[in-house]
């Protein structure tokens, strides 16, 4: 039998040990390269032509889900599974839209692995939108009975009306561009949060909301006002600003306008309470 030729892209010291040990001599798995830096792992993808990538989704000099995006838009794209911390529905809702053939959440065994690597290097390829969407709702809806403690699981047509505050507020990060590994990912999201309690803050941004996010992640005020306008600049640098417009429906910014950090606060706030959270 041929054996699946594959790619981690992961800089987890325990995901490479794990690969080193389970893969390097599988009689299934030929462990083609391991790769750390994710600016680094498009090309790699593209000279090494595997089967299968195996994907972070949190990686260093790179937003998993751009390189995500890419990698599916190579020509004969290898199918990606996606091995990550980040959890979640929007998450996993995501990047199964996007293309990805399975969303493992860490820690996942080798064994996991190997039978879901099989299993879509097996299968035939989903060939219509209808068995795309059903593909996509019986992932998440595996994903949902194994995380949900709950005897009866949020339907996979309700996940984004019931998606809790954090994940819906995750969901717009991805959209607009903003990686989730930066400090200012986490900052911006406990200031919207922190804007929807208290809609006044945003009229108090410099003496009140960032002083609270610092004193709950234990630095300094100018520190994460700072982390929090580099996360605004991704995302325009990206240039996803069709994707921010389409959120909130209507031509809010162009190419050369860029939001405050209030401004942008203030509108995810908005959009949020609006929608009833």
């Amino acid at each position: 039998m041929k054996r699946i030729k594959l790619i981690v892209v992961d800089d987890s010291q325990q995901m490479k040990k794990l690969c080193a040990e389970e893969f390097s001599h599988s009689s299934e798995i030929e462990l083609l390269e391991q790769v750390s830096d994710g600016s680094k792992a498009l090309d790699i993808i593209r000279e090494r032509k595997p089967d299968v990538v195996l994907l972070d989704l949190v990686l260093p000099n790179r937003d998993g889900m751009a390189l995500l995006e890419e990698i599916l838009a190579l020509e004969n794209a290898p199918k990606v599974i996606i091995a990550t911390a980040l959890s979640g529905d929007a998450f996993v809702l995501n990047a199964m839209q996007m293309g990805a053939s399975y969303y493992f959440i860490k820690p996942c065994s080798a064994t996991d692995l190997i039978g879901r690597m099989r299993g879509i290097c097996a299968e035939q390829a989903v060939k219509t939108n209808v068995d795309r969407q059903e593909h996509i709702s019986s992932i998440i809806e595996a994903y949902q009975n194994s995380t949900n403690t709950n005897t009866n699981p949020v339907p996979v047509k309700n996940v984004y009306k019931n998606r809790n505050l954090e994940e819906r507020i995750s969901n717009i990060f991805i959209t607009v561009g903003i990686p989730a590994h930066i400090k200012g990912y986490q900052f911006l999201r406990e200031a919207i949060k922190m804007a929807i309690d208290t809609p006044d803050i945003v009229n108090s941004i410099t003496k009140k909301l960032y002083p609270s996010i610092a004193q709950k992640f234990g630095t300094s005020a100018s520190k994460v006002e700072r982390a929090i306008r580099h996360a605004i600049e991704v995302a325009w640098n990206r240039g996803k600003i069709e994707n921010i417009n389409s959120i909130f429906g209507l031509q809010v910014y162009g190419t050369n306008e860029k939001p405050t950090n209030g401004e942008f606060i203030a509108l995810v706030a908005d959009k949020m309470i609006i929608e009833g959270c």
